[in-house]
């Protein structure tokens, strides 16, 4: 039963997800249901990727722990006979690692085949890495579990799979009595286990590790040709197949015969076993776009169809669209047929391929590697490379089981839904979360397609004289009305333009490639795009210059104190004048940001990470996030915070008084005359608390 077959399921997540969030907000072990893990799972030898099961006498080592050094035979305590037609129980504790995937038996288990046996608990490899498949898998499929619960109902067997245990325990349904497997509470009570001094922004920083872990693996499959034998198409004018694996979105296969179907055959490379199988396309190719394709797959001369997929909208605007996904078995020969076209169009436009391989069928949850938690890798993540890595892998796995749960749901609470308004409120908590989603992309396509405007029939023309902004630029004090910066000539050019019927709100799609065009004074030039392009550079270097030690053209945004100071990180950013009122520009400036940001356009705005989170709603933190501001500051007031008496009224004495400098180098008051009230010892904790709010609100 899916979530939209059942609001029962839907509301029981819900209520699932609150709950958790209130748990990862407070450092609390998270529920038994998002950790569960089964005692017993039965599993049986598979010969080869067919999933055959093997006839013949095995022997299965068991190893003492999975975290092997170079010489693994010394871990192997004993092996256990496995005869033909037999399983092997253990638990369904998992472990991924560069060796392979590992699961854990019990000393319960581990009797059955070694009578006094000293271990508490020992490991077997389902498979190892090198091989790409399972040699042992479970004795029951997950797909074989569901049909029988859709036959036979739930009550027939327990359930034995955490996605299940959820839904058993939050969704309540009458006259459903659902039973669920006896856990594993050793498992258990590890993924529940919370380290010391751990806090929610620790989550945070092992959801950024973990998103940039996935964005390495990207990476590394980046080049699909290490996949495949050969290629091969429908229509071929010389090397146009090679197009689909050069890695250039700029370079296309386009097919050239007008009968249906188009078809791409690869063929594989022995053992890759398809992950994902993804079409890269550009949705300005139009008419040229595949709208619906089949995938087959060829072996032993049977071929048969794997997927169907209509390709919708949200897919040709982010560019890609996965026509085949999660393979269980190697198959030499997969074939893409494109049976129609975007507006009914002939032929079909392909930008390029990517393949994503398959590894091992983790069970667990995820497919997160154990071994990317070495201290050694998280150098950029301090607070990470203090816990054991062991720890840190067992809460990625509860972490991105929640993220599962939460994407599986996302679609119901945004943009909106009749029962969500409270629900949509706390999202604000967990917006990291979104990183590990693979909804996201998806679901910012579809909110940037459902706040779009039409663009003007009529590009306005805008005339600039660059000549005049270079002078202003070299000496701005001649100008301080900054009228002649190309800034000021874009903002009133626009405003008072003769083209625009209405204010522009830049809420336009991607397909609207210029906003307006440019007349640069004395330049003999044509604005095919190039000099709008040039225009949105050049305000770019007026609002956040690259030379750091110029003067600056425009009041809006004033330099770091860590730029000044040239210590700390952020070195080369700005942030938002205090001093400056002109909201009406401010709000200008947004509007080219979001026009950016939908249009895949650069405005380079190099603000501190502070202000990103201000502008997105996120919480800030004055120890984490203004030591990219004002690294000198932050230190002074923990060391204000910590010195002794003594050595206060030795360094300060009545010199400091309720007073701070804000970021445009204005000294303000913390309290009313504030300039002529010297701080005491016993007060300086309030003093701290006066300076933080009003630099964190200084603009």
């Amino acid at each position: 039963m899916t979530l939209e077959e059942s609001p029962h399921l839907v509301l029981g997540r819900v209520r699932f997800l609150l709950e958790c969030i209130q748990y990862f907000r407070e450092t609390k072990p998270l529920p038994e249901s998002l950790c569960y893990v089964p005692k017993d799972v039965y599993y049986k030898i598979c010969r080869d990727s067919q999933s055959v099961i093997y006839t013949g006498k095995n022997y299965i080592p068991v190893w003492e722990s999975p975290r092997l050094s170079k010489k693994i035979s010394k871990f192997i305590k004993f092996k256990i006979e496995l005869r033909k037609g037999a399983c092997i129980r253990a638990t369904g504790e998992e472990y991924l690692n560069s060796y392979g995937l590992w699961v854990k038996m019990n000393k319960e288990q581990m009797e059955e085949y070694k009578s006094g046996c000293q271990l508490e608990e020992g490991w077997i490899v389902l498979g190892r890495n090198a091989d790409g498949w399972n040699r042992l898998q479970p004795l029951e499929s997950l797909d074989r579990i569901q049909n029988e619960q859709l036959l036979y109902g739930y009550g027939h067997k327990p359930v034995n799979r955490w996605e299940q245990v959820v839904d058993a325990k939050y969704s309540h349904i009458a006259g459903q009595n659902i039973k669920i497997a006896e856990m594993d509470e050793v498992a258990v009570k590890r993924l529940r286990y919370i380290p010391p001094n751990w806090t929610y922004e620790c989550d945070e920083d092992l959801i950024h590790y973990l998103h940039d872990a996935k964005d390495r693996e990207t990476e590394n499959f980046s080049n699909v040709s290490q996949y495949l034998e050969k290629i091969e198409v429908s229509s071929e004018e010389g090397e146009a197949s090679a197009r689909l694996t050069d890695g250039l979105s700029e370079t296309y296969w386009q097919s050239t015969s007008c009968e249906k179907p188009h078809w791409i055959r690869l063929h594989m490379k022995k053992n890759v076993i398809i992950k994902k199988l993804i079409l890269l396309m550009d949705e300005m190719d139009s008419s040229f776009l595949p709208k619906k394709v089949n995938v087959y797959g060829k072996h032993y001369n049977d071929l048969k169809i794997l997927k169907e997929t209509d390709i919708d909208n949200s897919s040709y605007s982010s560019g890609e669209a996965c026509v085949l996904e999660y393979m269980h078995i190697f198959m030499p020969t997969i074939e893409i047929h494109i049976l129609e076209c975007e507006a009914g169009g002939m032929d079909t436009r392909i930008r390029g391929l990517k393949i994503i391989p398959q590894t091992l069928n983790v069970g667990m949850g995820t497919d997160v590697n154990a071994d990317i938690f070495q201290s050694s890798n998280l150098t950029h993540y301090p607070k990470l490379a203090r816990v054991e890595p062991d720890v840190l892998y067992q809460r990625a796995i509860v972490i991105l089981r929640f993220s599962k749960i939460l994407g599986n749901i996302i679609t119901h609470l945004i943009p909106a839904w009749n029962y969500s308004i409270g629900t949509f409120l706390q999202l604000k908590y967990i917006r990291q979360f979104f990183l590990l989603i693979k909804q996201r992309s998806p679901l910012i396509v579809q909110l940037l397609k459902d706040t779009e405007s039409e663009a003007p029939v009529v590009l306005p023309n805008v005339v600039i004289n660059r000549r005049l902004a270079l002078k202003h630029r070299e000496n701005p004090s001649f100008d301080p009305s900054y009228n002649n910066s190309i800034f000021s000539q874009m903002y009133y050019g626009l405003k008072y333009s003769k083209e625009i019927q209405k204010p522009l709100d830049y809420r336009w799609s991607a397909k609207h490639t210029q906003w307006w065009k440019c007349t640069f004074v004395l330049e003999n030039m044509i604005d095919g795009g190039g000099g709008f392009r040039e225009s949105l550079s050049d305000i770019s270097e007026e609002l956040c210059p690259s030379q750091m030690d110029g003067p600056l053209p425009l009041p809006f945004f004033v330099r770091t104190s860590n730029q000044g100071n040239d210590i700390g990180k952020s070195r080369d950013t700005y942030v938002p004048n205090p001093s400056c009122k002109d909201f009406a520009k401010y709000e200008w400036i947004g509007q080219l940001m979001g026009a950016a940001f939908r249009g895949n356009e650069f405005l380079v705005m190099a603000f501190p990470p502070i202000v990103w989170k201000q502008l997105t709603g996120e919480a800030v933190s004055w120890n984490k996030d203004y030591l990219a501001v004002d690294f000198m500051l932050v230190k002074l007031l923990e060391t204000l915070e910590e010195i002794d008496e003594e050595a206060f009224e030795f360094q300060f004495g009545n010199e400091l008084t309720y007073t701070t400098m804000l970021s445009d180098q204005r000294v303000v008051d913390l309290i009313p005359g504030g300039s002529h009230i010297p701080v005491k010892y016993e007060d300086r904790k309030e003093f701290i608390q006066l300076v933080q709010k009003a630099r964190l609100q200084e603009s």
